[in-house]
């Protein structure tokens, strides 16, 4: 089962899920606020949780080898570590258990709140704007990806700008209480040119989860999944196996 990351959905792992489907049936679940879920207020850990618990009751799914990406990944964790009867195996990807500084995102946050997509003509036209404030260009592709046409043909965001926003901090925040931990197999995989993951976070993944072992995707920041598919999915079949 895979938990994508923040203004990400289950979309983006399509072909990753098709590839890791001759192993695995494999699941990809569109959080609140994210891709075709309902939008609310609440946007916490305790909550976001809850909601994948009763989503894998509900589909009679009493454990799975869990995987999660970015915002994702904390969840991931936060479930191994509080439901660890759900969860066979954990796979990070690119985050680690510890709180993140949230000024990037509030920045991207904001200048998505300050487009008016009902207006829009064309997705270019929020690149355009975007463009003044996010300078990675595929950052700009990923953002806009979330524009889709409603019934009445205008352009409306997928994502709950304005929630993620309000919970921003909340979301940077570590999903970790302290003394929480998972005991079964994790794997944690980041990418070589990231740094979301650093030398000075093993000490706490060795802490918090006893048997993680540590995969470096060298070709790859902070998407292997989208950056290095091959060498992420050879990672992740190995562990599965």
């Amino acid at each position: 089962m895979i938990i994508h990351g923040l203004l990400g959905s289950s979309r983006n792992w399509q072909t990753v899920g098709a590839e890791l489907s001759t192993q695995r049936h494999v699941l990809a679940l569109d959080l609140r606020n994210h891709g075709m879920s309902p939008h609310a207020e609440d946007h916490d850990f305790a909550t976001l949780e809850a909601d994948v618990l009763r989503w894998m009751d509900a589909q009679g799914l009493a454990r799975v080898a869990l995987m999660g990406h970015s915002m994702g990944g904390k969840l991931a964790m936060a479930l191994a570590c509080h439901r660890p009867e759900r969860v066979e195996r954990l796979v990070s990807v690119d985050i680690a258990p510890r709180d993140y500084d949230a000024s990037k995102f509030r920045g991207i946050l904001d200048a998505m709140l300050a487009i008016e997509p009902a207006k829009l003509a064309s997705r270019a036209e929020a690149e355009a704007q975007l463009e003044a404030v996010v300078k990675d260009w595929a950052m700009i592709k990923f953002l806009t990806t979330n524009l889709e046409r409603g019934a009445d043909g205008r352009f409306q965001w997928r994502v709950n700008v304005a929630a993620l926003r309000a919970e921003l901090d909340e979301i940077a925040r570590t999903s970790l209480a302290p003394g929480d931990c998972y005991d079964g197999p994790t794997l944690f995989v980041i990418g070589g040119y990231s740094r979301h993951v650093r030398e000075e976070d093993r000490p706490e993944i060795a802490m918090r989860f006893p048997q993680a072992r540590i995969v470096t995707v060298a070709e790859s920041g902070h998407n292997p999944h989208i950056e290095a598919r091959a060498a992420f999915v050879e990672a992740v079949r190995e562990f599965l196996t």
